[in-house]
């Protein structure tokens, strides 16, 4: 790897936010390492500065501890400036409605916690001395959902990113030994595939009258890994157009 080029690692990287904040740090000349269940797009696939893109189940332990393997051999004992943790999952039921508490595979709720809160804390730990090495920062991505009752998102998401808010917490003051930074961006209502059409509902609930992009997001992912946010950590920043306030 060229030495002096930032570097971020961006999980979830083959579609919505993930590929947004891919794009967002490729453009502005950081080098890039992404993972996914899925390849990346053709057209992102030829860029010089995407270093390697390694497939991955963040929900299994096995295919976790590969990816922090392989990950650290391209990053080959230079420094790690940006992790950010967007991979999730939101299951639904068949007939798409809100899996609760009194519904749904106990089972489910236990690969949701797996992807959307142990995975970002393995990741921490597996990247912490890259990240060290290069005073980097930590990305979480959690939820409006995790702050409220949402009506099309299940309980255990819910529940999972949540957790992931106090999560960063901790990360921030015990990674702060470390000169890295741990942060989170919470989105409210964002243009993805995970967006259904009963979700036009909400949008009056949104005080800036319109639901948000992945670019949205991404340029607060990025803003938390940039010097312009060296003092800042242990802070959830809301990406909801004012929804949160609700």
């Amino acid at each position: 790897m060229e030495k002096g080029r930032k570097t971020a690692i961006v999980t979830g990287a083959s579609r919505g936010i993930g590929h947004a904040t891919a794009t967002l740090f490729l453009e502005r000349g950081w080098r890039v390492i992404t993972c996914s269940r899925e390849d990346i797009p053709e057209e992102r696939g030829g860029d010089k500065n995407w270093t390697a893109h390694i497939p991955v189940d963040l929900a299994n332990a096995d295919s976790v501890a590969n990816f922090i393997t392989l990950a650290n051999q391209e990053l080959d004992g230079e420094p790690l400036n940006a992790l950010v943790n967007n991979a999730g999952m939101s299951p639904k039921a068949e007939n798409q409605e809100r899996l609760g508490c009194l519904n749904g595979d106990i089972d489910a709720w236990r690969d949701v916690f797996e992807l959307n809160f142990f995975a970002p804390l393995k990741l921490g730990r597996g990247f912490a001395s890259a990240l060290h090495k290069g005073r980097g920062a930590i990305v979480n991505v959690t939820s409006v959902a995790g702050h409220m009752i949402h009506p099309f998102a299940g309980s255990a998401y819910s529940s999972s990113k949540a957790a992931l808010s106090a999560l960063t917490r901790e990360m921030a003051n015990e990674f702060a030994a470390l000169d890295v930074r741990v942060n989170a961006v919470a989105p409210g209502e964002i243009s993805t595939s995970m967006i259904q059409p009963e979700y036009e509902m909400l949008i009056p609930r949104i005080p800036m009258n319109r639901m948000g992009t992945p670019e949205d997001v991404a340029r607060s992912i990025y803003y938390l890994c940039s010097e312009d946010s060296e003092y800042v950590t242990g802070t959830e920043v809301w990406v909801t157009g004012g929804q949160h306030m609700f």
